[in-house]
């Protein structure tokens, strides 16, 4: 029986060569949206650890904004869905330039060294990390979505629903295509959005906007009348925060996350650190001298699990490998298959590698003192980690960053001991090269449910993360002016205190801790693997009731008080999704995004405001 070519099914089935795709408006709404998806996850993410996913926010994002300029007659003619997911791809390369380490990494390298990288140069060395991912993703596109059709959740989700808010635009183009009441549902996605968004504004004004003129401020913090070791609860950071950007980022989780988060941080701040305090391994109740000592089982609960996960799907990584082969292995000369004419050709990989990978180098000797030969070998590693993240993306949708980065830590530990920024800094290449390719192939699948051009798509990711890298560093310099506030209660950074402590661990050994943090940490890696291992081979009835990994670790390295708001947003949730599951379907994501997106930027406004001095600081 002859195989079935998938790509010229799709070419004569799917493909939609005559719809608008790649328009300057698109591009330039998708780089706006993007900036305002990239600074609301910078302070999402130094306030969780977590970053928010951008493409389906981005989707109804600019469906409203269209469906607001056809209504003032700014543009005639509609967003079409190819047009959507054009924009989503840029805004998705802005969006999470957040991620892949380069907020980790850069916030680890200001806490644990003196070293203060020039602006311009932090741009350029984001901008370039992320190109290479996404030139990196180039060469497995066709065999990881045309052929082998990898699943890539997140992007077919992305694809799902823009078709749903774009349904009229397929309904006339099928007769059997989706029904007009699927585009009722976009708007008032949309709707909801918008009035989550302005609500949590309004909430973060009246706190945090402290001006002699304002009646009243909210509480930033509401304490229980609870007492822990003669201390109230609060001392211990437990009491709940009135943030609902943390409400937010728990509603988008998973509810087993936001259970396992509360789980996790009773037991730091309500068990061990009383116990901590008693024993006199802490010297004061506060989060900062808790977290000091609590980073090390927190790390290595995350890295240990990171690695266990990754090991798991070993199958995933042999077929990357294979895979890998396959793709550089010669074609029959002369034979060009039809698809060829809107897929990225072969060549820019390399093309792209040559240009990118001596400017990469040049700035690791240069602004991180690696050496030269270390930091040739980083870029071969990257590209093949870039590889493996990407199938294991398309086959689970998670990155395994938390994977990349520690194996690279510990590589470098290895060959330039003692180099903390090298060690940082090399991590932020595997993780920053492995995110973006996953990234741009995310977006590419939804391209290929849609039946949009490949190549276009390529195009407008290097323009997402062009203007991700421009806004990125010196919005960071905005938001946090002294860095020896990260790792505080007011900017927690969790991810950016583990980055710190692998490092730390990694290029000065751990000779330094006391026995009783070494105990925790091999605790911590035992209950990071023993948790990995029930999360994959529990029976399924049991799996809802295994702690996750990543939300007990999380907890050991930020406030308890975040742990209760995000819990919170995860219970509300998991209520309404039992509740009123219809509902929930269509409005949990968009009301979480409206409460992350509305609080995070009024805070940078806030921020801009008293730099200014426009409110007092």
């Amino acid at each position: 029986m002859a195989e079935v070519d998938h790509e010229r099914v799709w070419l004569e089935t799917t493909y939609r060569p005559g719809v608008r795709q790649f328009t300057w408006r698109a591009v330039l709404a998708g780089m706006v949206i993007g900036v305002v998806m990239c600074l609301s996850n910078l302070y999402v993410f130094f306030k969780t650890g977590w970053s928010m996913g951008v493409t389906i926010t981005a989707a109804i994002l600019a469906f409203t904004l269209f469906r607001a300029l056809e209504v003032v007659r700014v543009t005639r003619t509609p967003l079409s869905a190819l047009e959507n997911n054009t924009l989503t791809t840029v805004a998705s390369g802005a969006g999470y330039m957040t991620g892949g380490g380069n907020m980790a990494a850069f916030g680890a390298l200001l806490m644990v060294t003196t070293l203060r990288p020039d602006t311009l140069a932090m741009v350029v060395w984001f901008a370039a990390i992320a190109a290479l991912g996404v030139f990196a993703a180039i060469p497995i596109k066709r065999q990881l979505i045309n052929k082998e059709g990898l699943a890539f959740p997140t992007g077919t989700a992305t694809a799902e629903t823009i078709r749903s808010i774009h349904a009229a635009e397929f309904a006339r183009d099928d007769a059997q295509g989706a029904k007009p009441e699927a585009a009722r549902t976009g708007a008032s996605q949309s709707t909801a959005l918008m009035l989550a968004a302005a609500g949590a504004a309004v909430i973060a004004w009246l706190r945090d906007a402290k001006a002699a003129w304002m009646p009243f401020n909210l509480p930033g913090t509401i304490s229980a009348p609870i007492e822990i070791a003669g201390r109230k609860a609060a001392e211990w950071t437990l009491a709940m925060k009135t943030e609902v950007v943390l409400v937010g980022a728990g509603a988008l989780m998973s509810f087993r996350t936001a259970w396992s988060l509360l789980l996790g941080g009773l037991l730091t701040y309500g068990v061990l650190a009383p116990k901590l305090l008693e024993r006199g391994l802490i010297e004061t109740a506060s989060y900062k001298a808790i977290v000091a000592w609590t980073v090390w089982p927190g790390a290595a609960i995350l890295v240990a699990s990171g690695l266990t996960s990754f090991a798991l799907d070993w199958r995933s990584i042999v077929r990357a490998f294979t895979g890998i082969a396959a793709v550089f292995r010669k074609r029959d000369v002369g034979v060009e298959h039809p698809i060829e004419a809107v897929e990225c050709p072969p060549w820019w990989f390399p093309a792209g590698f040559v240009v990118l990978a001596p400017l990469v180098v040049f700035l690791m000797v240069i602004l991180f003192q690696i050496p030269l030969w270390a930091g040739l070998i980083a870029l071969p590693l990257a590209v093949v980690m870039g590889f493996v993240a990407a199938r294991v993306t398309g086959e689970t949708d998670v990155t395994p960053t938390k994977a990349l980065g520690p194996v690279t830590q510990l590589v470098y530990g290895g060959i330039a001991p003692g180099n903390l920024p090298g060690n940082i800094m090399a991590a932020n290449v595997t993780g920053g090269v492995g995110l973006h390719a996953a990234d741009l192939l995310t977006t590419l699948k939804t391209g290929w449910l849609l039946g949009g051009n490949p190549r276009v798509q390529f195009y407008a990711q290097l323009f997402g993360v062009a203007v991700g890298a421009a806004i990125l560093v010196p919005a960071f310099m905005l938001l946090v002016p002294d860095p020896t506030k990260l790792g505080g209660d007011e900017w927690p950074a969790p991810s950016c205190v583990v980055w710190a402590g692998v490092s730390r661990a990694f290029a000065d050994g751990l000779g330094a801790l006391g026995s009783e943090a070494k105990l925790a940490i091999v605790v911590g890696l035992v209950l990071g693997v023993v948790l990995a291992l029930l999360e994959r081979f529990a029976p399924k009835r049991a799996k809802p009731f295994v702690p996750s990994p990543s939300g007990i670790g999380l907890a050991m390295v930020i406030p308890g008080s975040n742990v209760l708001a995000m819990f919170l947003g995860g219970a509300l949730a998991e209520l309404a999704r039992r509740a009123w599951p219809v509902f929930a379907a269509s409005y949990v994501t968009p009301i979480a995004s409206g409460f992350i997106a509305g609080e995070s930027l009024m805070g940078v406004l806030i921020v801009v405001l008293k730099v200014n001095g426009v409110l007092p600081l």
